[in-house]
């Protein structure tokens, strides 16, 4: 199981990225865009530069919700692989039984 520590600070890093997701990529279009000047994309590169590292999107880990195992999360539940075993065991997940052949 992950510390708490370890859960809290990717729950901070959701947050930043919530915050700061409009504002990121209304810069990060000036900057790819053609149509802007060399001014105003130095300008929004050095505004982005300003920003919390935190807010990026690239930097989310995806941990399972119930443990905060960063290894082996199915993106469509958000549950690693243990748990998600342990839950499909015991019915708690419709439409997972045990493979038997």
């Amino acid at each position: 199981m992950a510390s708490a520590r370890m859960i809290r600070r990717e729950r901070k890093r959701r947050k930043l990225t919530e915050k700061y997701a409009e504002k990121r990529t209304g810069l990060l279009e000036i900057v790819k865009g053609q149509e802007a000047s060399a001014e105003d994309k130095m300008a929004a590169q050095f505004a982005l530069q300003k920003m919390p590292a935190d807010a990026s999107k690239v930097r989310n880990r995806n941990r399972c919700w119930i443990t905060g195992r960063g290894n082996g999360v199915y993106r469509k539940v958000g549950i690693c692989r243990n748990k998600l075993r342990i839950l499909a065991m015991s019915g708690y997940v419709p439409g997972i039984s045990k493979g038997s052949w």
